[in-house]
C-alpha cells in the first residue's frame, strides 16, 4: 500500500514527490514526542523551579505526545476547517488516550506517572478537565502550528540525510524503550 494514501487529501505534501513515508512519520513522531518532552520540562521549570526529566523514557521525548499527535492527525487533521470540533474531538481522544496509558504503565510498573487527583473533574486521578482543555489547545496548535511548520522543514532535508539520520533516530528510540522498559525513569519528579 502507498503510504500516500494515509496522509489527510488537504496536506501541503501530499502532491509533492518526496510523499510520506515512512521515514516521515519516524521524523514526525519524534518531533512531537520532543516538543512534549519541551512542554512537560518547561512546566517543571516554571511550577516546581527544576528541570526535571519526565516520562518513562531517558531521551528528550515522551513517546504519549508522538504516538498522540500522529493519531491525531490521521484522525482530525481532514477537520482542519473545523478548529471547534478539533478541539472538542482531541480533547476527547486525548483524555481517553491518557487514562489508557495511565492505566496500563501503572498495570506494567505499579507506579503512577502522574496523578491528578486535586484537580477538578478528575477521573480516578488519571484524568481531569484541565487536561482536556490542554489537549484541546494542543490539537489545535498541532494541526494549525506545529505541523504545517515541519513539513516544509522536513521537505528540505535531502532523502539521504532524512533517511540516515531517521534510522538513527529511531535507533536511540528503540534502545531507550528497552532500557526504559526493564528500568523506567523514576527520578524525583517524575512519578506521583
Amino acid at each position: 500500500m502507498d503510504s500516500r494514501t494515509l496522509i489527510p487529501k488537504n496536506s501541503r505534501l501530499r502532491s509533492k514527490t518526496i510523499g510520506f513515508s515512512f521515514f516521515y512519520y519516524i521524523w514526525l513522531f519524534l518531533f512531537l514526542s520532543a516538543i512534549g518532552w519541551l512542554w512537560e520540562v518547561w512546566l517543571c521549570l516554571i511550577t516546581d523551579h527544576e528541570f526535571i526529566n519526565r516520562g518513562i523514557l531517558f531521551g528528550p521525548w515522551l513517546p504519549i505526545y508522538g504516538a498522540g499527535g500522529l493519531f491525531l492527525y490521521f484522525l482530525l487533521y481532514r477537520l482542519k476547517n473545523h478548529p471547534v470540533s478539533i478541539f472538542f474531538l482531541a480533547a476527547i481522544v486525548c483524555l481517553i488516550l491518557e487514562y489508557f496509558c495511565s492505566w496500563f504503565l501503572e498495570k506494567l510498573w505499579g507506579i503512577r506517572w502522574w496523578d491528578y487527583s486535586g484537580y477538578f473533574w478528575n477521573i480516578n486521578g488519571r484524568i481531569c478537565a484541565l487536561g482536556g482543555l490542554v489537549f484541546g489547545v494542543g490539537a489545535l496548535l498541532t494541526i494549525y502550528i506545529l505541523i504545517p511548520w515541519f513539513e516544509p522543514l522536513y521537505e528540505k532535508i535531502p532523502p539521504r540525510i532524512r533517511k540516515t539520520v531517521g534510522l538513527i533516530l529511531l535507533f536511540l528510540f528503540i534502545i531507550d524503550a528497552a532500557y526504559a522498559a526493564a528500568a523506567p525513569n523514576i527520578g524525583k519528579g517524575i512519578t506521583s
